[in-house]
């Protein structure tokens, strides 16, 4: 009989969960079956059950993850309070005049929505519904107006809450509290290229994205209170941590009841509430199923010794660790048009993380600039999960024409991505500046 060694097998195991899910196995279980074989092949048959048992019940236990169902609780009562419509006619009367100016509203809308959500995936279908139908009105190109709402939904992922940074800090053991910081300029950044973008195209380009006027400075202040929401959660989200007053948990848990008492202010329908709480229940069964079964894979890697082996080749490569950093991008450029999110980051991060340890560079840093790596994979071919998000709420605008509509924003995402590359003090000077 062959015998293989730990690396051995931990490489045939990261193969055999490549193939479970290229051919349609979700994560959680294709997570669930290779580690939990992989384990017994490792240790034994009774000790590798073991094992497998009680790697959930270590993580659910922890109580970093609960703040994961308090930001999907928030965004849910966001979008059945309201808050995303009177998100968008705020920055419609307030940006309509601008080249584009719809179209600038709406980025800055998503942004806002951002710090009620956390979700990118929600965000394109919801203001695929909400802003698709007022630009194509204001006789705006479908393309833009199309290209906006997937590329705006991108910045879920880093403003705060973020559900991707929370995932990040919990397989790579780093504060999520400073990641949920670190995270607010990037994605604030981010929107305001967004906005240069679209301003200087509309201003080139007139017929893209036409001015809308006719509002008053009184009406543009009277669609200030209904944004109140928004501007309280960032407060309490990002003031709470930044100062730590509060964990991320409870910083969660107090955005939670500040939004909830504002869904009963606008006279949120019991069924609606009912449904709100059913849903943040599904989502958040569903992500730490995921969860559960990529930490039992996890473990298996752990007993293999194979990230450890990964780390030390790239570290004995005779290469500069800029070009390994290039190709560690590439990476998960690929993985990200065809997988979604979290299932990419609970996938590699085991492998990948002790890399980026061996090559000095910051944790912190890492973090952001992945989730804003997995943001441009979300939206470029074949796949662009959440191109197709949108094509589903709106299936009169072809895929064909929102990649159109969308490749300015890849490229502003691209140069943001370099800038961030270079000059990391951008991400980390503001968790520097609170320890």
């Amino acid at each position: 009989m062959i015998e293989f060694s730990p690396v051995t097998i931990g490489c045939i195991g990261v193969v055999a969960l490549l193939v479970l899910c290229f051919a349609g196995v979700r994560f959680a279980f294709a997570g669930a079956i290779v580690g939990t074989a992989g384990l017994t092949w490792l240790i034994g048959w009774d000790a590798g059950i073991r094992t497998a048992g009680i790697a959930p019940y270590t993580s659910g236990a922890n109580y970093t993850l609960s703040v994961l169902p308090m930001f999907i609780l928030i965004g849910y009562l966001a979008y059945y309070a309201g808050i995303t419509q009177t998100a968008f006619e705020a920055a419609r009367r307030w940006f309509g005049w601008l080249p584009g100016g719809l179209a600038t509203g709406t980025v800055f809308a998503v942004a806002g929505f951002s710090a009620v959500s956390g979700a990118s995936s929600a965000a394109a279908a919801v203001f695929a519904k909400v802003a698709i139908p007022e630009m194509l009105r204001a006789k705006y190109d479908k393309k833009l107006a199309a290209g906006v709402c997937a590329a705006g939904a991108t910045l879920d992922s880093l403003i705060p809450p973020s559900t991707l940074l929370v995932v990040y800090g919990i397989v790579t053991e780093q504060s999520i509290g400073k990641l949920l910081v670190a995270g607010f300029v990037p994605g604030i950044v981010s929107a305001f290229v967004y906005a240069a973008i679209i301003t200087w195209r509309c201003w080139r380009q007139p017929e893209l994205g036409p001015r809308i006027t006719g509002y008053t400075w009184p009406q543009r202040f009277q669609s200030l209170p209904g944004t109140t929401p928004i501007f309280l959660v960032i407060l309490i989200i990002f003031l709470s941590m930044y100062f730590g007053w509060a964990t991320p948990t409870e910083a969660g848990a107090l955005g939670a009841f500040s939004v909830f008492m504002f869904a009963i202010k606008n006279g949120i329908k019991r069924g609606e509430l009912r449904q709100c709480l059913l849903d943040s229940a599904r989502l958040t069964v569903m992500i730490f199923t995921v969860i559960w079964g990529v930490l039992i894979f996890v473990r298996f890697l752990g007993f293999s010794g194979m990230p450890e082996e990964v780390s030390k080749w790239v570290g004995d490569l005779k290469v500069a660790p800029i070009f390994v950093l290039l190709a560690i991008y590439l990476l998960y450029f690929v993985l990200g048009t065809v997988l979604e999110g979290i299932g990419m980051f609970l996938l590699t991060l085991p492998v990948i993380f002790p890399v980026i340890q061996a090559l000095g560079y910051d944790p912190i840093w890492f973090g952001i600039v992945l989730v804003k790596l997995s943001g441009i994979a979300s939206l470029s071919p074949p796949v662009g999960l959440v191109v197709f998000v949108v094509n589903g709420v709106r299936p009169d605008i072809s895929v064909r024409d929102i990649f159109k509509g969308i490749w300015p924003f890849i490229f502003a995402d691209t140069i943001t991505l370099a800038i961030l590359t270079a000059f990391p003090e951008i991400v980390t000077f503001i968790v520097e500046v609170s320890d």
